[in-house]
């Protein structure tokens, strides 16, 4: 199996990104990774010569954050993000993997790779690395604006993920709404209420904000801009919290000690919210596997990215996706 990862994309490229790579050769000696971007910028990031798993494809530019996503991809074509993705459009590779601009991975997907036939409109499956155990939230940044279908389809390919990737039997599908009865929300959530209930999947109804990492649900479905700003809520929350417990806890001597008693369970509530264990969000719905990773991934972030790109091959989540579609 061979993964493309744009080695150019992200706050910290190249270096966490070739960093990240060289562990998930280690880890998967069986795996090609090609690092795709500028050799030169690669060779300045390593402290060491490539394993002989990750081969290097040239590509000469960027896309930076602040460019318009469709017009970049379409007038940079040797762009890294362009280049990754024309390499899985011509079967030289079987994934890619990118920190950039998620705008511009999803013109490239788009624009390239395609829709699923039968997909109107794809979305990023984010995981919620959950105490209860992690669970799945799309849409969190693809389509802003979306129809009852359009987020019908998302549960559809949520649920496939959720059983296939996270090993979650027969998941339990909820739409995230202002209030848990029937009849609550707008026309949208309404609409998509009624699809879901009629639905062969295993719709358990509507879930509020609060309840995003209890046990009442295994997938959560919404349109991009509730997603997005309910994801980033909860990055906020979680880095905020954790700050402001080590500041309060280190304000005293007798504090220090206290805390040094209690630091393993400290670092065990702060391990089971820690994005980088699930390294990045599938672009599912077009006709490829693209893993989405945060602007801000370390090394071990890419490396997990690198494994859900390997799961995703393995599981066909594609042709899973493709099946179900094609259903009556």
């Amino acid at each position: 199996m061979k993964i493309a990862v744009d080695a150019m994309g992200g706050d910290n490229a190249p270096q966490a990104i070739v960093l990240g790579c060289i562990q998930a050769a280690a880890n998967w000696p069986d795996l090609e990774i090609i690092l795709v971007g500028d050799p030169a910028k690669i060779q300045e990031s390593l402290k060491e010569p490539l394993p002989d798993n990750i081969v290097i494809e040239k590509a000469s530019e960027i896309i930076g954050m602040d460019e318009h996503p469709a017009n970049a991809v379409r007038y940079k074509k040797d762009a890294s993000i362009v280049v990754a993705t024309r390499l899985v459009k011509e079967k030289q590779a079987d994934a890619l993997v990118s920190a950039g601009s998620t705008g511009a991975q999803m013109a490239a997907a788009l624009l390239t790779l395609r829709r699923i036939p039968g997909i109107n409109r794809p979305a990023i499956c984010t995981v919620l690395p959950a105490p209860a155990g992690p669970k799945t939230l799309l849409d969190v940044g693809a389509n802003p604006d979306a129809d009852a279908e359009n987020l019908y389809q998302f549960a559809l390919m949520g649920s496939i993920y959720a059983q296939h990737i996270l090993k979650t039997p027969h998941p339990r599908i909820a739409l995230l709404n202002i209030g848990s009865e029937e009849g609550k929300g707008n026309k949208l959530a309404q609409q998509t209420y009624t699809l879901l209930k009629n639905s062969p999947l295993n719709f358990t109804g509507n879930i509020e904000g609060r309840d995003l990492l209890q046990d009442k649900a295994d997938v959560y479905v919404c349109d991009a801009f509730v997603g997005n700003i309910a994801l980033k809520t909860l990055e906020g929350l979680s880095s905020h919290f954790f700050s402001t417990l080590k500041e309060k806890m280190t304000a005293s001597i007798v504090r220090k000690i206290g805390a040094a008693m209690i630091m393993p369970a400290l670092r065990e509530i702060a391990r089971s919210f820690d994005y980088s264990d699930y390294g990045g969000a599938p672009l599912l719905g077009v006709n490829g596997t693209s893993i989405v990773c945060h602007g801000s991934s370390n090394a071990k972030a890419i490396m997990n990215a690198v494994r859900i790109a390997k799961e995703c091959v393995e599981e066909d989540v594609i042709l899973r996706v493709k099946t179900l579609v094609e259903l009556p």
